[in-house]
């Protein structure tokens, strides 16, 4: 810190000067005549910058009103599609309990007791009677009082009115407290509902019934069962015999392998894919909803799962839906595994006892014919020649459909991962299309505010002149007033003055009348009363004339434009600066249409 004062010190050191303090006192003696230093007026000042930001909060203010409605919009169309999807399933799932209803009603009108001494299908006819009766008492005492409890508050509340309610709390107050405790009880009911649907399950998978409920096939058949029709078969030829069942001991151990193999991996992702059975078969109904023919299928299972599951993340429930479409896919593959199986072991055996049959008849036939004992060797190299071509073709069969097999699954890898890089480069382009959208509002918004701001001022600038020429008019007219006033008053009074002279040259004339009267050229020639009068009725109109004549409009003429009405209109409301009133303004017509000398050739 001191090298770094030291550093910057010189930086501070100046020149000083007596003449510059001088110079310096006298500035700030004479500051309010100075036209270099101005006073600043910090409360106008303050006043533009609290409306400035009050404009700037009330932009925001749109600005997040605008989104929160998008998102409401969003959410909205998203909830309506849920709700379309659920409405179909609904309708799905209520024709799937009635067809299993119908099944099993069907099922137990089916059984009839051969004899008396079948009780078992007696016993479970009276179960299944007990348990109707048991659910027909269980709605009488639980759902039927609800309903009456619904009926009559609503009839309640439709013979009553709110001054009723204001009138008599205590006896809604009794009514509340009843409909409380009918719903605790009716959340107790519930608890012991659940408790017996638990304890029911748990004693269902007690049983160990899950097994015959599995979809993919887990029945291995053993070498025993698979070799007993060869094993015991009558057979002249050991080693022919011993080969066949070689043979089924190969297929069988080869299949075993694979089928252990599969297995392994089957195990190694669960039965759950690592979650509680409850959030797997949630997921799997939620997943189950929304098949391929929906559109957007995608974007509403994912947001229905993140509705669902809203302790996980995205990228678990991406990760167990792979590991269930593994573990669908090995299931596939297990399930076609052992039909195949099946199939090669028949055919196999199919072979072994048609080539055991037709030893049986060549051995016969060499028996009855030593003579032909050479043919019959010849025949048995023949079939094990074909039984060995037979068993090489079956393995390279074998080895084809496990390569086919594992190339489906790298195809699905790949598919799952193209899946994946697609939805990851949609999701940048949105967000950098939703970036770019934003740079452009706020562009615009720049833009607008700045010509606006032009605007404002050169409004302002024309107003203020327009304010002083109107300033200027007024005065000018009340001193116009004025001196008219004064000019009625002076010629009222000469009025009066020449009528009392007219009365007097009257009375005069009345005494000097005389027989003959003496010739008054002056008179003769001189102007009469009515033309003097004339007269100053030309003056007085001449001095109320204006000063110079003005080729404008007048106020009524600019009033009774319709664009000035729905400026003012819009100025009051405080919708002048929006761009639907701007629009709104340019799309008026004039009440007269401007002349064509009259229309401007400049494009600003």
């Amino acid at each position: 810190m001191q090298n770094t004062s030291a550093r910057n010190l010189p930086r501070f050191i100046t020149s000083y000067r007596a003449e510059d303090a001088e110079k310096l006192t006298l500035r700030m003696k004479n500051v309010p005549g100075s036209s270099r230093y101005k006073l600043t007026d910090y409360e106008t000042l303050q006043a533009f910058v609290d409306a400035r930001r009050l404009e700037y909060d009330l932009i925001g203010q749109k600005v997040l009103k605008t989104c929160c409605a998008a998102k409401a919009i969003k959410v909205s169309s998203l909830l309506r599609h849920h709700r379309q999807v659920w409405s179909r399933e609904c309708h799905r799932l209520q024709k799937a309990e009635e067809q299993a209803e119908d099944d099993i009603n069907q099922f137990l009108d089916q059984m009839k007791p051969n004899d008396i001494t079948d009780t078992p299908i007696f016993l479970l006819q009276q179960y299944g009677k007990s348990l109707e009766r048991e659910r027909e008492a269980f709605r009488i005492s639980t759902v039927v009082p609800v309903y009456q409890l619904k009926d009559d508050l609503s009839f309640r509340l439709s013979k009553v009115d709110d001054q009723q309610l204001n009138e008599h709390p205590s006896n809604w107050e009794q009514v509340k407290q009843q409909i409380t405790c009918v719903k605790d009880q009716q959340m107790d009911i519930i608890a012991k509902l659940d408790a017996e649907y638990q304890d029911t399950e748990q004693q269902i998978m007690d049983l160990g019934l899950e097994k015959y409920f599995i979809s993919t096939s887990r029945v291995v058949v053993s070498s025993e069962t698979i070799a007993e029709e060869v094993l015991y078969a009558d057979c002249p030829y050991p080693d022919l015999k011993d080969s066949l069942i070689q043979a089924l001991h190969s297929l069988s151990e080869r299949y075993q392998d694979r089928l252990q193999s599969l297995m392994e991996q089957l195990q190694k992702i669960g039965r759950f894919c690592g979650w509680c059975p409850d959030d797997h078969q949630r997921f799997q109904f939620t997943v189950s909803m929304y098949t391929h023919d929906i559109p957007n299928y995608r974007t509403l299972s994912v947001n229905m799962l993140q509705r669902q599951f809203p302790n996980r993340t995205r990228a678990e429930l991406m990760q167990h839906e792979r590991l269930w479409d593994m573990q669908r896919f090995i299931q596939t593959q297990i399930r076609v595994m052992n039909q195949q199986w099946q199939r090669d072991l028949k055919e196999l055996l199919d072979r072994a006892l048609v080539t055991l049959q037709e030893a049986k008849h060549a051995h016969q036939e060499e028996l009855e014919h030593h003579r032909d004992r050479q043919h019959q060797q010849d025949i048995c190299l023949q079939l094990r020649e074909k039984l060995r071509q037979w068993r090489a073709q079956q393995e390279e069969v074998a080895k084809l459909e496990a390569a086919i097999a594992a190339r489906h699954q790298e195809e699905e890898e790949e598919r799952l991962k193209r899946e994946q890089e697609r939805q990851t480069a949609i999701r940048s382009w949105q967000k950098e299309k939703l970036r770019v959208f934003y740079l452009k509002q706020q562009r615009r918004r720049e833009m607008l505010e700045q010509r606006d701001q032009e605007r404002l001022a050169a409004l302002r600038s024309v107003m203020e002149d327009q304010a002083r020429r109107d300033w200027q008019r007024v005065q000018f007219r009340a001193d116009m007033l004025q001196q008219r006033m004064k000019d009625r008053e002076i010629q009222k009074f000469k009025q009066q003055r020449e009528e009392q002279e007219r009365r007097d040259r009257l009375e005069a004339l009345r005494k000097q009348v005389e027989v003959q009267a003496e010739a008054d050229p002056e008179r003769m020639m001189a102007d009469t009363e009515a033309w003097r009068s004339r007269l100053s009725n030309e003056k007085e109109f001449e001095l109320q004339r204006p000063l110079y004549s003005i080729d404008t409009y007048t106020d009524k003429q600019i009033v009774s434009d319709p664009r000035v009405r729905a400026e003012q209109a819009f100025r009051e409301a405080g919708l002048h600066q929006n761009q639907y009133a701007k629009e709104v303004l340019s799309q008026i017509k004039p009440p007269k249409p401007p002349r064509r000398d009259a229309k401007s050739t400049l494009n600003f």
